[in-house]
This record gives C-alpha cells, structure tokens and sequence, in this order.
C-alpha cells in the first residue's frame, strides 16, 4: 500500500490545497507520546493547529 504523501484526497482536505509544507517544532514526551497514541497522529495536529489559527481569527 502506497503511503498519503500529501495526496489531498487521502486527507479530510480541501482537493483544490495540497498538503506540500511541513512544520517543526518540540513539545515535551508526554504531549508526543498522546498525539503518537491517536489513530491518525498528521491529521490530529492539522485539525488542532486550524482549530487554534481559527480561534485566533475571531479575536
């Protein structure tokens, strides 16, 4: 089976946006090892990063 790679199709994704950047950056174990733990770790921290720029947005 091939791998998502950043086919929007295989994402809860808009098609016309392709998932082509990619973002660093540390948190403690504890917080890797929940977002490790969840079903689909890439699309719980793109869905928890929109929820926050969203958030943001409304201020």
């Amino acid at each position: 089976m091939a791998k998502a790679k950043g086919k929007p199709e295989n994402f809860g994704n808009q098609p016309s946006k392709e998932l082509t950047e990619q973002l660093n950056f540390r948190v403690t174990k504890e917080m890797k090892e929940e977002v490790k733990a969840k079903d689909d770790p890439p699309e719980f921290c793109r869905q928890a990063i929109q929820k926050a720029l969203n958030e943001d947005r409304e201020k």
